[in-house]
């Protein structure tokens, strides 16, 4: 089938709205959202239904065009982006818009893939819940991306990830075939797991198109502190007592390193230094409560002032009022958008295990700044479930090309000293084309192995989003 005909098909499934081929409206589906990634594509298809996608999945599969999921395209890792071949097809879902069923009863929501994660948020609070994924790119990401990269955000540590967060999915098969397992049970040991499969496979082994997910009561109390720190080891410390101290309240704890809240305070112009003296380095903690009395400024004060004692902590301010915590939230929120401003930098996002952070940073700092000299290291992350974006910006005036020249030696540092400390190379981000070669190395054969053989049973043909993860 030449191009013309495979175009003719696929328009009498998804109409002419269902596609995209002029090349300026092209475009925007061939790079990333940083321009990071760039690609190019036969054109763009985009089903309305779950219907529509699997008969644009058969007709592909049956002239053996590789097809790329998409869906709000705000992944880090190149794994939505097509290669620049121009042969490949840009599947994008973001028309499968539909809230299917919210069950109160049940405490679940089913949605397709590209409702946008603050819609999913919106209708879950308009029947009093909360879907509790939160993420920075939430107005323009989809729960069918979110679900792919196993997305993960600031409220791990209390809720889990999309892994946890998802019970029952519907995916369409490489070859087309729809598998129906959108169910809303949390008990079913009638065999595999299979949505797992699914989860965090970056579209490599079939199609999410819906979902059902959990909800949880509304939050109807939330205290948030801003706290001084002497060192990574004292935010290990303090989240290990508040947590004994307050169990699943704690749902927010996010560690900055100062170079992270200088780059804040110089580029993000709504943001302030809570505090009159630097500290090297910052927690945010969040304590939320479905009670809307709950007396959670007392506990973390209590909190606070044993930590104090104990010299973990320095100097804290509690928010006093909902502007105040968007404030304080803004600096945590802030920090992407303002290393952008400092030229080039390198972005890692890695996890090990929380007892063993201290000890990475250390070991990695020291590192990188006796082979690179004069290097930011602007490190940031979900301290309580072990996350860290570990990023690395150039020094002062330096040249931007012969910083990034150096992206393979600075990387292998940082990569291998999380291997070291028994560690991931992708904690939420996954792996794209941007951490293919690197999983390679550091991932255990055997794993690989096993990921291979899943590969070749559910897409033989290799047509489902060939180049990312391996």
């Amino acid at each position: 089938m030449n191009a013309q005909s495979l175009l003719h098909a696929l328009e009498a499934v998804v109409g002419p709205a269902g596609i995209v081929c002029n090349p300026e409206q092209m475009a925007s589906y061939f790079s990333d959202w940083r321009n990071a990634y760039r690609g190019a594509a036969a054109l763009v298809v985009r089903p309305a239904t779950t219907e529509q996608v699997a008969a644009v999945v058969q007709i592909c599969h049956a002239h053996r065009v590789a097809l790329v999921p998409q869906g709000g395209n705000t992944g880090l890792c190149g794994g939505s982006i097509p290669d620049d071949s121009g042969t490949q097809i840009v599947l994008s879902l973001t028309r499968m818009t539909r809230i299917r069923e919210i069950d109160t009863a049940n405490e679940t929501i089913t949605v397709e893939a590209g409702v946008l994660l603050q819609h999913l948020q919106e209708a879950a609070a308009a029947v009093d819940r909360l879907f509790p994924l939160s993420l920075g790119a939430q107005g323009s990401c989809t729960v069918g991306g979110n679900l792919a990269t196993n997305a993960g955000g600031t409220a791990v540590l209390r809720y889990g990830n999309m892994r946890d967060l998802a019970l029952g999915l519907e995916v369409v098969l490489p070859d087309g075939r729809i598998w129906n397992g959108l169910r809303g049970l949390r008990k079913d040991n009638t065999g595999y797991d299979l949505k797992h499969l699914f989860i965090g496979s970056e579209g490599s082994l079939g199609i999410i198109t819906a979902a059902v997910l959990k909800l949880y009561p509304a939050v109807r109390s939330i205290t948030t502190a801003w706290v001084a720190l002497s060192d990574a080891r004292s935010a290990v410390e303090l989240i290990g007592s508040i947590r004994a101290l307050c169990g699943d309240r704690l749902t927010g704890f996010e560690l900055m390193s100062r170079q992270s809240v200088d780059f804040v305070l110089r580029h993000v112009g709504r943001c302030s230094d809570p505090f009159a003296e630097v500290h090297p380095w910052y927690v945010l903690i969040e304590l939320s409560d479905t009670q809307p009395d709950a007396p959670l400024n007392d506990l973390l004060e209590a909190g606070l002032g044993a930590a104090l004692e104990r010299g973990w902590v320095h100097d804290a301010v509690l928010a006093g009022n909902e502007a105040q915590v968007a404030a304080l939230w803004a600096m945590r929120e802030g920090i992407s958008e303002a290393q952008n401003h400092e030229g080039p930098s390198l972005k890692h996002d890695i996890s090990v295990p929380v007892s063993r952070i201290p000890a990475f940073i250390e070991r990695t700092d020291k590192a990188l700044l006796e082979r690179f000299p004069g290097v930011r290291i602007v490190a940031y992350g979900h301290v309580g479930d072990g996350n860290l974006h570990y990023n690395v910006s150039k020094p002062p005036g330096s040249d931007d090309d012969a910083f990034k020249a150096q992206q393979a030696a600075i990387s292998e540092i940082i990569y291998a000293a999380t291997a070291a400390f028994d560690g991931s190379i992708s904690a939420e981000h996954g792996i794209g084309q941007a951490k293919r070669d690197a999983a390679r190395r550091y991932k255990d054969p055997l794993e690989l192995e096993l990921m291979r053989a899943l590969k070749r049973t559910l897409d033989p043909e290799g047509l489902m989003n060939p180049g990312k993860v391996f």
